[in-house]
């Protein structure tokens, strides 16, 4: 049997194991996934012990993305941009560290991405920001991104990483209801309107929203955000915060065991999870 799992602190509310125990399952491969609770103290020991335990490959998630990135023996175009690894493969020579927070990303919303010319407003400028911008550069390269933030430094961090390849811009926080109105994607990136506090949101104008936008809210608990839920009565297209879970672990899936993944089946799972998780509160 193939083992496989996801470390993290806390790991308990990960939605992985359903997603990827039932992709096995359908596919009819004998494997299990399995979440392990990690102090950051102890990763070295863990990745080692998997290693040596024979784990095809693991995913890594908070607060471990940046230590697996520097345990690693081999990385990837993705989790070099982003300096962060969020899946590791074991090989008889080390481990190869990727970022399918990449390419997930950019799969969730690559069907509802607007014409040319793109107007991309960031809100936030936290860690899951990386991932996005690193998507932006490999496949829209040389766009404007504004990134609506209360602290200007973080963005110029963004900048050293990403400006080669984007042109960044700061957008005080308190200018980002205009620059949501004249976006045509708008990715919301910060914890507002996460349950608990699902009445909160980044945008309390619904007015900036207006068909033909993209708009993103990478929260998916709950599913649809007071966010989503504006921007979807003003008629834009909008993709919830759980598609990016979704297809980050359809790539991990297929970078892993080198076949097509059953993403229906995952998402089924995924999805079933969640609305258990709503009926439950």
């Amino acid at each position: 049997m193939k083992l496989f799992g996801v470390l993290g602190n806390p790991v308990a509310h990960s939605l992985s194991p359903a997603m990827m125990n039932a992709a096995f399952t359908a596919e009819g491969i004998s494997a299990v996934y399995v979440p392990f609770r990690v102090e950051p103290e102890d990763l070295t020991d863990a990745l080692r012990g998997l290693k040596a335990l024979g784990a095809v490959g693991v995913n890594v998630t908070i607060p471990h993305k940046l230590g697996a990135f520097a345990w690693v023996s081999e990385r990837t175009e993705e989790a070099e941009l982003v300096q962060a690894v969020n899946v590791v493969r074991f090989t008889s020579s080390g481990a190869v560290g990727h970022n399918t927070d990449v390419s997930g990303w950019w799969r969730s919303v690559e069907h509802a991405m607007p014409q040319e010319p793109l107007r991309v407003v960031v809100l936030g400028a936290g860690g899951s920001v990386q991932a996005i911008l690193a998507a932006l550069s490999i496949h829209r390269a040389g766009i404007d991104v504004g990134i609506a933030a209360r602290r200007a430094e973080a963005v110029l961090q963004l900048d050293k990483q990403f400006g080669h390849r984007l042109h960044l811009r700061h957008v005080a926080w308190a200018d980002r209801h205009q620059a949501v109105a004249d976006a045509n994607a708008v990715i919301q990136c910060t914890p507002l309107g996460m349950w608990p506090n699902a009445d909160t949101s980044p945008i309390d104008d619904p007015t900036v929203f207006s068909p033909g936008q993209l708009v993103q809210d990478i929260v998916y608990r709950p599913l649809e955000t007071t966010f989503l839920r504006m921007a979807k009565e003003a008629g834009a297209t909008v993709v919830d915060g759980a598609s990016m879970l979704i297809w980050q672990g359809v790539d991990a899936y297929e970078w892993w065991l080198s076949q097509k993944a059953p993403a229906q089946v995952m998402a089924d799972a995924v999805y079933s999870a969640l609305n258990k998780e709503r009926g439950a509160q």
